[in-house]
């Protein structure tokens, strides 16, 4: 019997997990890992935190050792991007003119820095933050500038500005928003991340448009000039899916996918950023890029390569590391809908429990600077006990009582 070849297409954390899943769930095929990048796989969160600040080292940022993959027989095909996919005769054309034939395929592709349409963000002095390479020379432009404009107040941005800080550049921020982080964590706790960056220097401009980015710096919608040495844009991302288009697959905002993260063809699956997928106890599909997705989503894409039921049920998980300020956030919680948001503990001292609720049920929880609860923030959620705004702000009582229906 000829032995089966399992393709996964995307080299990051979420490939590299997956090709660990399928041995350690049991395949013994072959496996061929195919990324664009020379690299092999590694994770993007330190590019934006420890690798950036210098706290993380280049060796701590890959997924596994270099003799990971030939110790496991995984095939690494680097430095080269799948172009196409034939779904009939189940093969990846590869950009050096060469195919590989799979029995079964995940697609990893992530994600990629959106650019946003305005005159000079195609210019080369303009920096985007992705790759590795992206953060080396990130550091190299902190250790020799005075003034940075960076363009936007996500998570990126504003860890990049800490960063930035740290190192004593001036950064000017330009947000379209009236806060930063608001579509993420609406107005009550947006506001906390805004005095944050204030309190440490940061000019934060807030629904500021961007006219143009100049070889001296960024003209603004009211012809207003922001003189930088370097700009850096950080307006979010989305997912790589040309891949996926070109083979007819639904594609929605992502790669559309069930909870086991098969899409419609019965030998693709899909996994990490790119996955748009049908979360059991959200009751809906969802697309995360965030870290926790690319680690824990490869195992059930693994299952369900194997022919095994699976789900992927994980709650929503991220943090950020700002300054003084360490956050965990679980959950998950669309723009405005929500009832209210209640905060334990002292967020003058930005060290607080926040909780999303809908009516008395918890939607999401936020830790900052208080550690050891995101556990029973998830009961909370799973279990939907309902809960009073008083009992969640008192923190005399504790969250594992409240756990309990």
């Amino acid at each position: 019997m000829t032995q089966q070849r399992f393709v996964i297409v995307g080299a990051g954390l979420a490939g590299a997990k997956a090709a660990e899943a399928l041995r350690e769930q049991g395949f013994d095929g072959r496996i061929t890992l195919i990324g664009a990048e020379p690299h092999r796989p590694y994770e993007r969160p330190p590019l934006s935190k420890g690798y950036l600040t210098g706290t993380t080292d280049r060796a701590g940022v890959f997924v596994h050792q270099e003799g990971w993959y030939a110790d496991h027989d995984v095939e690494l095909r680097l430095g080269v991007a799948a172009t196409g996919l034939d779904r009939g005769a189940h093969r990846v054309e590869l950009a050096d003119g060469s195919a590989i034939d799979y029995d079964k395929l995940l697609l990893a592709t992530g994600a990629r820095p959106r650019k946003p349409p305005i005159p000079g963000a195609d210019a080369p002095h303009v920096r985007y933050l992705r790759r590795i390479e992206d953060c080396e020379s990130l550091k190299d432009v902190l250790g020799s500038v005075s003034r940075l404009a960076m363009i936007g107040a996500g998570w990126i941005g504003l860890e990049v500005t800490a960063a930035a800080r740290q190192a004593g550049v001036a950064v000017t921020v330009l947000e379209a928003a009236r806060l930063p982080l608001l579509r993420v964590l609406g107005p009550e706790a947006a506001r906390i991340f805004a005095d944050l960056h204030r309190d440490h220097g940061v000019d934060l401009r807030l629904g500021a448009a961007v006219s143009e980015i100049t070889p001296s710096g960024v003209r603004l919608g009211d012809g207003g000039e922001i003189a930088a040495d370097a700009v850096l844009v950080g307006v979010g991302a989305e997912p790589e899916v040309r891949l996926a288009l070109s083979a007819g697959l639904h594609v929605d905002d992502g790669i559309v996918v069930d909870a086991a993260l098969r899409t419609g063809d019965p030998d693709i699956v899909a996994a990490g950023d790119v996955a748009n997928a049908y979360h059991p106890l959200l009751g809906r599909h969802v697309r995360v890029e965030h870290w926790a997705n690319a680690l824990k989503q490869p195992a059930v894409a693994a299952a369900a390569m194997l022919g095994r039921d699976a789900a992927y049920e994980e709650l929503p998980y991220f943090y950020t590391d700002q300054y003084d300020l360490g956050m965990e956030y679980v959950g998950h919680v669309e723009p405005g809908g929500y009832d209210q948001v209640v905060f334990r503990g002292d967020v003058a001292a930005r060290e607080f429990v926040a909780f999303w609720l809908s009516g008395d049920r918890v939607l999401a929880g936020m830790n900052v600077n208080v550690w050891d609860v995101v556990e029973p923030i998830k009961t909370l959620i799973r279990t939907g006990t309902p809960v009073t705004p008083q009992a969640l702000a008192d923190p005399s009582v504790p969250l594992e009582i409240l756990t309990t229906p």
